[in-house]
């Protein structure tokens, strides 16, 4: 193997796109999506520069200050409400339309966080939209037994 040969294709890489090694500035991360973006066409062929790049896209947004309330949204999110607002709209459900969870203003108190779905809730929604409850079950907030 020629390590001299490595390093200097790694150097020029580098030189070329040092947003390979790491995001600095918001330029850097704008041109590391749009090459990114260029790697995807190519995918089983340029699959390792997509990996390291999406390390490197990856590392930038958990960091940069533009990223924080996005974060912090994300992290606080309940997954449960997420995929049941993702199966509303859908489905183009309305609160009325989810007879599986009862009134519409136990709907709306579980979509504004005031109330969490039930085991019960969660088993019939499952066997409407033929969707695993583990898809529920990842959420963040304790599921409970109680009927509502």
């Amino acid at each position: 193997m020629n390590f001299d040969l490595i390093r200097s294709k790694a150097r020029d890489l580098f030189q070329s796109a040092p947003f390979f090694y790491e995001i600095q500035t918001e330029s850097d991360y704008l041109e590391a999506l749009a090459l990114l973006d260029e790697l995807m066409v190519d995918y089983e062929n340029q699959r390792p520069l997509i990996e390291l790049l999406s390390t490197r896209i990856e590392q930038w947004e958990n960091t940069a200050s533009e990223f924080t309330a996005f974060n912090q949204a994300c992290t606080q999110a309940d997954p449960a409400i997420d995929l049941l607002k993702t199966l509303m709209e859908q489905h183009q459900l309305d609160m009325s339309q989810l007879p599986e969870i009862g009134s519409k203003s136990l709907v709306s108190r579980i979509l504004k966080g005031e109330r969490s779905l039930t085991r019960k809730h969660i088993e019939q929604l499952s066997q409407r939209f033929q969707i695993s409850p583990a898809l529920f079950f990842a959420s963040s907030k304790p599921v409970t037994n109680a009927a509502h």
